[in-house]
């Protein structure tokens, strides 16, 4: 007779959990308080639009996340991969990041050097820290008690080469500043993104609505996965799960919420999230009464927006700002304001054109922040037989991205298989 399993939590953790165990045979339930699945990754109706509440992509080198959406099914074309980033200027003007011929590591070699946002001398010590992390990644044991600023400055970066380049990258794939970042992170990302293959910093930006990828189709290949949405979950421990007006009984629990529900719902389990924070995001919708832009994406350098993002052939874009304590209380008129007058120094076309309507999302939980000495737990529970937490914010050796929350999804279906006595391998290597 099946095993059974109980998750509570519908975001990307918990959802790939159930993924696996279901693949596995398992019988599982899956409880999430909301009326949709994904998270802090999902899309809701907004003034007549379907909207992600934030633009989050991937790069080639989330090799789990792409093995979930492969396990649901998602067809390739609802992820589009860019080979080319754009780092534009107040004024507009461009440079242009993509491979050149030459084999990884040095496949970027030509595009850098002409970046004219950088100077010679910033692009040589660039060119340093590179090697730097090629032969530190992996070797140096320190990078977790100090910052990726600490590490950066004792590599003699140039501050303007940090704030147009690593702060530019970094903090919108940690969503950290660079102060507040354990090094390690920083360094993995560059390893993975950037050093260790020619395509794994290939960026892939969802081509449809995040909801529709877990939707109600996705999971009809899983007959022995039962989702229960705006079912909340108010206690677990080793006896069940109390949830909606029930108890749901079990082989085994994971426990998928936020890490700070965590204690609330389970106060057996006794996990110690002293000295931990979350870092905002903040995404702006605009949409406009004409094009503005033909380029696909573009980081924009010394101002506040960071990103934008063409949704819908330049009259709708998103903007996205990352660790963004500083709008947290500014009021939505003040950062949509903020937001045209930034976009126009880099979209001229901005200036002409009228804008219809927009939308500001504030997720100021949207991340735990990956900083030095952040002790995660593994995800079996020391306290309470049979009960398994799984989230971005265990022990996966990833900062809280949705590879993070993926590979947090696998390694509690691991150890949950690993107790009921079928063990079983789902987490996938990194790619070096």
């Amino acid at each position: 007779m099946p095993r059974k399993v109980v998750i509570a939590g519908g975001g990307l953790a918990g959802l790939a959990s159930a993924a696996a165990l279901g693949q596995a045979g398992y019988e599982v339930d899956l409880l999430e308080s909301r009326a949709f699945l994904g998270g802090r990754a999902t899309s809701y109706p907004i003034q007549d639009e379907v909207i992600d509440n934030c633009q989050h992509v991937l790069l080639r080198c989330c090799v789990n996340l792409l093995d979930f959406y492969a396990r649901l099914g998602v067809a390739p074309g609802a992820v589009h991969f860019h080979r080319t980033f754009y780092f534009l200027e107040p004024g507009g003007r461009t440079s242009v990041l993509e491979r050149g011929h030459l084999p990884a590591p040095l496949h970027f070699a030509g595009a850098f050097a002409g970046l004219d946002f950088l100077t010679l001398g910033e692009k040589a010590a660039i060119a340093r820290a590179f090697l730097a992390i090629l032969m530190e990644h992996g070797t140096r044991d320190d990078l977790d008690r100090i910052t990726m600023l600490d590490w950066l400055r004792e590599k003699g970066q140039p501050e303007r080469a940090i704030a147009r380049f690593w702060n530019q990258v970094l903090v919108s794939a940690i969503n950290e500043d660079l102060d507040k970042m354990a090094a390690r992170h920083g360094l993995q990302v560059f390893w993975l993104g950037f050093l260790a293959s020619r395509d794994s910093y290939e960026m892939g930006i969802p081509a449809v609505p995040l909801g529709e990828v877990y939707g109600e189709a996705a999971w009809s290949a899983f007959p022995n996965v039962r989702i229960h949405t705006r079912v909340p979950v108010e206690r677990m421990d080793a006896a069940g799960v109390q949830a909606g007006g029930r108890r749901w009984v079990a082989d085994a629990y994971i426990c998928a919420l936020p890490y700070e529900r965590v204690n609330a719902v389970a106060p057996g389990a006794g996990l110690d999230f002293s000295g931990w924070s979350h870092s905002p995001i903040t995404g702006i919708h605009l949409w406009f009464d004409r094009t503005v832009t033909d380029l696909p994406h573009g980081t924009l350098l010394d101002r506040t927006m960071q990103w934008f993002f063409n949704k819908d052939g330049g009259r709708y874009l998103q903007l996205v700002v990352s660790a963004s304590r500083g709008l947290t209380a500014v009021p939505r008129e003040e950062v949509i304001a903020l937001a045209l007058r930034e976009l126009a120094e880099f979209l001229p076309a901005v200036r002409a054109a009228r804008l219809e309507k927009a939308h500001v999302v504030k997720e100021v939980r949207a991340t735990f922040s990956a900083a030095p000495r952040l002790e995660r737990p593994d995800p079996a529970s020391e306290h309470v037989p049979g009960l398994f937490f799984a989230g971005d914010w265990i022990g996966t050796g990833w900062p809280a991205t949705m590879e993070g929350a993926v590979r947090g999804g696998y390694l509690a279906a691991e150890a949950v298989s690993a107790w009921l006595g079928t063990p079983r391998r789902f987490l996938l290597p990194d790619i070096a």
